[in-house]
């Protein structure tokens, strides 16, 4: 569904459009199925996935309700955490492409 989506911006809105990456989010530990889908879009996609994968966490669900990004509304809580190392992980790409 992704690739569609990509393949129908590519053809009419943008045809230079360009995937930078895919990001795994809500990702739950204690569910298998969560494991295989990483499983099958990292051997789908290779480098294109991020490592960073963002977990399934109810304070990143709750944060829109109180009009804030979840690094405001809780910095410390495991989905902000990873939104920061994927923040990091973008940085390091960005600049080794430099």
């Amino acid at each position: 569904q992704l690739m569609r989506t990509v393949e129908a911006v590519r053809g009419g809105l943008n045809a230079d459009l360009r995937m930078q990456g895919i990001v795994l989010t809500m990702y739950d530990t204690r569910n298998k199925l969560s494991s295989m889908v990483a499983t099958d879009v990292r051997d789908h996609f290779g480098d294109l996935v991020y490592n960073t994968v963002i977990p399934r966490n109810v304070r990143v669900s709750e944060a829109p309700s109180y009009g804030q990004p979840v690094l405001i509304y809780d910095l410390k809580c495991p989905g902000s955490q990873a939104y920061a190392a994927l923040a990091a992980e973008l940085l390091r790409q960005e600049t080794k492409a430099a």
